[in-house]
């Protein structure tokens, strides 16, 4: 019988987000502490089993308000029908016939919910690598994460960017142009320029998240889109801003400058201040850092904070600080 497993990695932002729905530029990881499993094998009829972020039956109201607060109101059952769906239409797009035979489908999470580090898209990616693999069915690795952002964009309804799906398709550290005349298609799919670098460029990278604080991405973006779109100057400005940073970010890992590094995380983080109306808790969890010496930005869309330290006892500092406010810090494991 056909069996299968994948895994999809959770991510972090470095440099440039969220500038790449923007035409801007990012440098992001993918953190393989935390991944989202897909298993599939050939069974009788399509099947899809829920996880632990699919309930339906709770103890009491009070259990089912703590799982929306942990869950979220959107377990993943939708986002692996939403990727079968797609997949299903992409191939009959390209003239590719699958075979009928069919199969169930499960999935479990270690990635912390709604605090940013794309534990959707996780989901996402690990159903497309077992879709592919049943059907022998290979999309470009270049255009999966345009594909994987077509499921939460236009079948989900979910506000999203590329940088998340490219850190983890390609994985490892990866910086990424989506400017305007790098666009191309692959497959059917937009696809833009995406430079896998080495992990080994990386200083000593701490990353940290909230542990009972957060939020759904599709409700945190403050009307960015449509005050872009109006042509505001300051929003405009910081979109170009944060793609100046990645590419400066890029030059610093080259060079093996972590201290520059640092400073280009910090900036990034003051020019997303500047437009943002930010929780007063995520704030919190950058200054508190800070104050320890460290650089820190958002690692994703808040409710994660990410950056650099010099050495064990900084790490031991801003670690004790960080869990006074809740938060839990881990040093994040890229690999190439």
């Amino acid at each position: 019988m056909f069996l299968t497993r994948k895994r999809g990695y959770a991510r972090a932002g470095l440099v440039g987000n969220p500038s790449d729905g923007y035409h801007g530029k990012t440098i992001s990881v993918a953190v393989r502490n935390f991944h989202a499993e897909v298993v599939l094998y050939e069974w009788d009829r399509v099947e899809i089993l829920p996880g632990e972020g699919d309930g339906t039956c709770f103890r009491s109201v009070h259990d089912l308000t703590r799982d929306v607060r942990i869950h979220g109101y959107y377990g993943g059952v939708r986002l692996i029908k939403a990727t079968i769906r797609r997949f299903v239409e992409h191939c009959q797009t390209r003239g590719t016939t699958l075979h009928d035979r069919n199969f169930s489908v499960r999935y479990a999470t270690t990635v912390p919910r709604q605090v940013g580090l794309a534990g959707s898209s996780a989901i996402i990616v690990a159903t497309l690598r077992c879709l592919m693999e049943f059907y022998e069915v290979e999309i470009p690795l270049e255009a999966q994460p345009t594909f994987v952002l077509s499921v939460e964009q236009e079948e989900l309804g979910i506000s999203a960017g590329l940088q998340d799906r490219v850190a983890q398709v390609y994985e490892g550290l990866v910086y990424m142009d989506f400017a305007v005349e790098r666009e191309r298609v692959v497959d059917g799919l937009r696809c833009y320029h995406y430079e896998p670098l080495d992990p080994a460029l990386l200083p000593p990278l701490y990353l940290a998240y909230h542990e009972s604080l957060g939020e759904p991405t599709e409700v945190f973006h403050n009307d960015i889109r449509g005050r872009y779109n109006r042509g505001e100057a300051s929003v405009v400005e910081a979109m170009e801003r944060f793609a100046a940073l990645a590419a400066e970010g890029r030059a610093a890992l080259l060079a093996r400058d972590a201290e520059r590094l640092g400073r280009v995380m910090n900036r990034n983080f003051d020019t997303r201040r500047g437009i943002y109306s930010l929780p007063p808790w995520q704030v919190e969890m950058v200054e508190t850092a800070r104050r320890c010496g460290a650089s820190a930005k958002f690692a994703g869309s808040g409710g994660a904070i990410v950056g650099t330290y010099r050495g064990e006892g900084m790490l031991a500092e801003l670690s004790a600080r960080l869990a006074a406010i809740g938060s839990r810090t881990i040093v994040p494991q890229v690999v190439g």
